[in-house]
């Protein structure tokens, strides 16, 4: 299974639950499962961390983590305007685009191929909300991509502190 990180994810670890200076093992677990093909940030979404100016910026900028975490895959953008427009609704002003930002491209890319690939997010489902405040879990299912949160991820590819010492 691949697992695809929404920028959301790795901001919210490092602000709240895995610091980066805490909890380093699951920094180096996240590259370790980007090696091995387990997890991968679509390039659009890896853009959305350069974008910053603090240590997950300079952590995400290292050689190493861009080569082992960005996802090398040209989206369909075919698909992409299918996501927006089925997903969000048609005819979105800039201002509910700029709110989306670069959910349809994570989406897509779990489209691409649903049975094997799981959306990250640490959004949580709003299934009332309406275009631009649509939330990724509720478009994901709406095209039966699989979404879980960090939660998930980490049961999924069994995190713990000591990970390094069972492989």
């Amino acid at each position: 299974m691949l697992y695809l990180l929404d920028a959301n994810i790795l901001i919210t670890a490092k602000n709240f639950y895995y610091e980066m200076e805490r909890i380093p093992e699951f920094w180096e677990w996240l590259v370790y499962h980007g090696e091995q093909g387990n997890i991968k940030i679509p390039f659009h979404i890896y853009g959305e961390y350069k974008a910053g100016n603090d240590g997950l910026t300079d952590w995400i900028i290292q050689k190493d983590v861009t080569e082992a975490l960005l996802l090398h895959e040209e989206v369909d953008a075919k698909l992409v305007t299918d996501t927006l427009i089925n997903g969000y609704g048609e005819n979105l002003s800039d201002v509910e685009l700029e709110k989306i930002a670069m959910d349809p491209f994570l989406i897509t890319h779990g489209r691409m191929d649903v049975d094997n690939r799981v959306v990250v997010s640490a959004e949580v489902s709003k299934r009332s909300a309406q275009r631009s405040k649509r939330r990724v879990p509720d478009v994901c299912n709406d095209f039966g991509v699989t979404c879980t949160d960090i939660y998930g991820l980490n049961r999924a590819l069994n995190f713990s502190t000591s990970w390094a010492k069972e492989i």
